[in-house]
C-alpha cells in the first residue's frame, strides 16, 4: 500500500483542484459559493495565490489527487499582511483518512516558515461537531467568533466560526523583517 505524498500544487492539478471544489460547493456548507467556479476561474485564483507567495499543497496518492490546502491573505489592507487565511478541502473518497490533517499540519508548517503571525480559519456552517471545527481544534486552533446566521444555503442557516492559530510567536514579539509578508510590504512601497 502506498503512502500519501504531499506537494506544492502546480497549474497541472487544477482540473481535480476544481473538481474537489466544486463537490464542496454543491454537496457541503464548508464554502458560501452556491455555483461552483469554472477550471478557468480557479487558475486565475491559483495564479493569484503562486504571485503572492502563499503556500499552496495538495496531497497525492498514486498519482491521484486526493485533497487540498491553501493559505492565502485574510483582507487586503497592508496591516493585515502578517495574517493569512486557511483553506482545505478533501476529495469525497478520501474523507475521514487523515488527508485532511496531513495537509494542514504541512500548511501550518510552510505559514511558519513563511513568518506569518496567525492563521485563520473561517468556517462555514460552524457547528461544534463538523470536521473542519474538529480538525482545527485539534491543531491548536482556539475559538475567536461566530457570525450566526451568516449564511443560507441548502435550505437553513448557517454559522460562520473563526478559529486561529499563532506562529512564530503571534502578537507577543514585533514582526520579522526578513519574513516573506515584510519583504512583499517593502517591495510594494
Amino acid at each position: 500500500m502506498s503512502s500519501i505524498i504531499l506537494r506544492p500544487a502546480t497549474a497541472a492539478d487544477i482540473d481535480r483542484i476544481t473538481e474537489i471544489y466544486a463537490d464542496a460547493v454543491t454537496q457541503g456548507t464548508a464554502s458560501y459559493e452556491l455555483e461552483p467556479p469554472s477550471r478557468a476561474e480557479m487558475g486565475e485564483r491559483f495564479d493569484t495565490l503562486m504571485a503572492g507567495g502563499f503556500p499552496y499543497l495538495v496531497a497525492e496518492k498514486d498519482g491521484a489527487v486526493l485533497g487540498y490546502a491553501y493559505a492565502g491573505a485574510f483582507r487586503p489592507r497592508p496591516a493585515y499582511r502578517f495574517i493569512v487565511e486557511d483553506s482545505v478541502y478533501v476529495a469525497p473518497e478520501a474523507k475521514g483518512q487523515g488527508v485532511g490533517l496531513l495537509l494542514m499540519q504541512s500548511l501550518i508548517e510552510s505559514c511558519r516558515a513563511a513568518g506569518f503571525r496567525q492563521v485563520i480559519a473561517v468556517i462555514g456552517d460552524g457547528r461544534p461537531d463538523s470536521a473542519s471545527v474538529r480538525l482545527h481544534e485539534k491543531l491548536g486552533f482556539r475559538h475567536s467568533g461566530r457570525l450566526e446566521g451568516s449564511g443560507y444555503k441548502h435550505g437553513r442557516w448557517l454559522d460562520t466560526v473563526f478559529m486561529q492559530l499563532p506562529l512564530n510567536g503571534g502578537a507577543l514579539a514585533p514582526p520579522d523583517p526578513d519574513s516573506l509578508p515584510e519583504r512583499k510590504f517593502r517591495q510594494q512601497k
